[in-house]
């Protein structure tokens, strides 16, 4: 499955057969939701993702089911009550970062600039960040993503355990290809 989802962003990037291809080796995706009556974190790091060094393209996939939660009651739920991830089992990214100097190696300020879809439902963001360019290229970046701009629901009985907006930080290094 794994592999399967690897080559689909493959083709969703478009690379160029020259252009320098970066995979995923480490991935660490987070969230924190900060309601009244409790916090809510999980982690995910399963994500796949490719970049092209040269035109700064990149794509990644998250995998619903992977992320991770203290309790397994809350992982349950954010699966079946919210995310309905027998239905959408994926959220993506494919976009360019802008102001990536492939050739500049430290830390950069970059944006990332395309399409994010969660829960079925695809938007054009605009996504700041950094990129640590040596051998390998680390991109890290946090924002935040409002629930109900991509039609997660939350049931007027638990609003107060769960924030309307959560806070995303991605964490990606990747390495040639």
């Amino acid at each position: 499955m794994k592999w399967r989802l690897f080559l689909g962003l493959f083709w969703v990037v478009a690379l160029e057969g020259n252009a320098q291809k970066f995979v995923a080796e480490k991935s660490v995706i987070t969230f924190f939701s900060d309601a009244l009556i409790e916090d809510i974190t999980a982690t995910n790091s399963k994500t796949v993702s490719i970049l092209n060094k040269q035109s700064g393209e990149l794509a990644f996939a998250v995998p619903i089911r992977e992320f991770k939660f203290e309790k397994k009651l809350m992982q349950q739920h954010f699966n079946e009550k919210y995310m309905e991830s027998e239905k959408y089992p994926k959220a993506t990214f494919s976009g360019v970062l802008q102001n990536f100097d492939a050739s500049r190696t430290g830390v950069q300020n970059v944006k990332a600039k395309g399409k994010l879809t969660i829960h079925g439902v695809t938007r054009e963001v605009e996504i700041e960040g950094t990129a640590d360019v040596s051998d390998k290229i680390t991109l890290k970046s946090k924002f935040p993503v409002k629930l109900a701009d991509y039609k997660v629901e939350i049931p007027q009985l638990v609003f107060q355990n769960i924030a309307e907006t959560v806070d995303v930080t991605v964490d990606i290094t990747y390495k040639p290809q």
